[in-house]
């Protein structure tokens, strides 16, 4: 094979091309073909190109080198090749509930990032919730040779025959490792602020049967409740129902607990989407969110930053959570044998302008009187 010098230079080395366009070239070389343009020896290319343990012995100014010709020559793995050497695919298969959401897409975040550093491809699938279609999902994501799952809430029956992350899974199973928030600590953050404000009548809104955190979320709710001696009453407790992520299911909630016409001066809802809904229900009927009625969300999502009020919530490191799912997924790939059942995150109570201390109110509506607010 000849070569003709393009007169171009890069970290010390002379770069030659079939094309005489300084190295431009749209032909994609090999290994082989790279490690002799360098005068390298092919594993020492591999290991740095593969971040591979051995690449710690080789001089920084030799992987620039390699770096450099490898962005020079258009070089691109063959990970086709790479998988049949080592008999594995460097893929994983994501199974969320809803691609989009500002809870899935955080996680999702963290996932990619923890992944991308360990060179591992991931594929994401949504179920929407409905079992029929996510035992299809897991097959199809076993047929493609995926080598672990990681769930995001999600509630597994059918348990996949691979290394398994659930992000929010309480459900204790056999190959399965739970990434869970320290729900007891969580809380008896909010129970003990809304204490401390005066708070004794607290509305619920609780989440949805499908969604994994929900039962959890309650029960401990209940459990920090009783400690302070201030009732979770049946008739201030409502239960999203739609499988909508959006704001909606948390303004129907609110204006069928209001309509019950039992005073209550606090809102915990599920999360924070179905506080943006309840916020606006509380307002439609005349009363003030804090003045007359504080709300406490969870999650922390992005958009609390811009929302008015901005929301009193459990802040949950969602990224984090990603980044741990994936660098524990890839640990147990890899043999990680003593691996943990659970895996406990602490939550952080996040204070703004949602609450504020307790006033009695009466359960007559000021909605003819307050402003009105367009659908």
């Amino acid at each position: 094979m000849s070569w003709r010098k393009s007169g171009a230079q890069i970290a010390g080395i002379k770069l030659m091309t079939d094309n005489g366009h300084d190295g431009h070239n749209d032909h994609h070389i090999s290994l082989a073909e790279l490690a002799e343009r360098l005068t390298l020896a092919k594993g020492t290319v591999s290991a740095v190109l593969n971040n591979s343990p051995h690449a710690a012995s080789i001089p920084q100014h030799t992987k620039d080198r390699i770096w450099a010709a490898a962005r020079q020559y258009n070089y691109r793995p063959n990970y086709f090749a790479r998988s049949l050497r080592n008999k594995k695919t460097y893929t994983i298969g994501v199974l969320v509930e809803e691609i989009g959401d500002p809870y899935g897409s955080e996680i999702i975040s963290g996932i990619d990032y923890a992944l991308s550093e360990r060179r591992y491809f991931y594929l994401t699938v949504s179920h929407r919730h409905t079992s029929e279609l996510l035992q299809q999902y897991c097959d199809i994501l076993c047929m493609r040779g995926v080598e672990g799952i990681i769930t995001i809430d999600t509630i597994l029956t059918n348990i996949p025959d691979l290394p398994t992350i659930a992000v929010a899974g309480h459900r204790q199973l056999p190959g399965v490792t739970n990434i869970v928030l320290d729900h007891v600590k969580a809380a008896d953050m909010i129970l003990k602020h809304l204490f401390e404000l005066g708070h004794r009548e607290i509305a619920v809104i609780r989440g949805q049967e499908f969604s994994a955190d929900s039962e959890e979320r309650f029960r401990t709710i209940c459990a920090a409740a009783e400690q302070l001696n201030v009732p979770i009453r049946p008739e201030l407790t409502i239960q999203l129902v739609e499988n909508d992520f959006s704001s909606v299911p948390g303004y129907r909630a609110t204006k069928e607990l209001l309509s019950r016409n039992v005073p209550f001066t606090a809102l915990l809802a599920y999360n924070d989407r179905s506080c943006f809904g309840a916020v606006r229900a509380i307002r439609e009927a005349g009363f003030s969110v804090p003045d007359d009625i504080s709300v406490v969300g969870f999650d922390d999502i992005r958009e609390n930053t811009y929302h008015v009020p901005a929301l009193t919530t459990i802040r949950q490191p969602l990224r984090r959570m990603g980044e741990m799912a994936a660098e524990t997924l890839v640990a147990r790939i890899q043999g990680w044998q003593n691996y943990p059942d659970t895996i406990a995150v602490a939550p952080e109570f996040i204070v703004r302008d949602s609450t504020a201390k307790a006033k009695k109110r009466t359960t007559v509506s000021r909605a003819a009187t307050a402003p009105k607010i367009r659908q």
